[in-house]
């Protein structure tokens, strides 16, 4: 049996079908590159903060988790981004400064819109705006979380299968499978699956894509040992490489509600 410490709270079935947004009239296409692009913002951000995978991973988390319960209607990608990734510093133990992640953010988004890099005035009224967006949005998901932030993340449960499975030294499979996890942050697959389900997927993947053939026994596969099924695997796989042909315009996606609303 899977042990409690390695689950995390899942979005139901009825979630999964029909997001909040998509019955509010949002296409699943548009949901997923807004999902996307908020989940890219939060992994440069912490990038650019300088803070461990864990937070920018647990932070992405938080954010698909929400948006699984809560509407793009009703809130931007924008401020659940900021306010997911301040919280997942605080679980995380690694707190980054409110001005700090609005400074940042600031100037991610104008990266993406292509526009003159102004710096944000820390005492202008834009930078008042975006620390009460983002402390409003912290308390929103907290509330729609129903302060369930715990995440349990697949990266050591994958070092550990290849450990045993004997590919842990090898040149290019950690690597890849490493990747993978990162890739499927900006996917649903972490609040559909659990994590040594998901760490499986990423080693499938690598694996299949380096052509190498993981060890079998009589009447048993791999990935049984770890006690995950193949159909979820390769859902999950299909997620992950659905990632590499999602396209879109940064410089026009939209980060608030009201911007969404005109692209309606």
């Amino acid at each position: 049996m899977t042990a409690l410490a390695l689950l995390n709270a899942l979005a139901t079935n009825e979630q999964l079908e029909q997001s909040p947004s998509q019955r509010d009239g949002i296409k699943k296409e548009k949901e997923q590159i807004l999902l996307s692009f908020g989940c890219e913002l939060i992994q440069s951000a912490g990038i650019a903060l300088k803070l461990r995978q864990v937070v920018t991973s647990t932070a992405q988390v938080l954010f698909q988790r929400f948006f699984r319960v809560a509407s793009l209607k009703n809130f931007g990608i924008q401020e659940i981004g900021m306010a997911a990734l301040f919280l997942a510093s605080k679980t995380e133990e690694s707190l980054v400064r409110i001005s700090s992640l609005t400074l940042v953010y600031h100037y991610l988004i104008q990266r993406a819109r292509r526009r003159e890099m102004v710096p944000l005035d820390g005492f202008s009224q834009q930078s008042y705006d975006l620390k009460n967006d983002l402390v409003v949005a912290e308390m929103q998901i907290l509330k729609h979380l129903a302060f369930d932030v715990s995440v349990q993340l697949p990266y050591g449960l994958m070092v550990n299968y290849l450990r045993i499975l004997g590919l842990e030294d090898h040149p290019d499979v950690p690597n890849k499978a490493w990747g993978y996890l990162n890739d499927g942050l900006r996917t649903v697959i972490y609040v559909a699956y659990h994590p040594p389900t998901i760490a499986c997927a990423s080693i499938w993947l690598a694996c299949r894509e380096l052509q190498i053939k993981l060890p079998t026994q009589p009447g048993a596969q791999w990935w049984e040992l770890f006690e995950a099924d193949i159909t979820d695997i390769q859902d999950i796989a299909g997620h992950i490489q659905s990632q590499y042909y999602l396209k879109y315009d940064r410089s026009v996606v939209p980060l608030t509600t009201d911007e969404l609303a005109l692209h309606q």
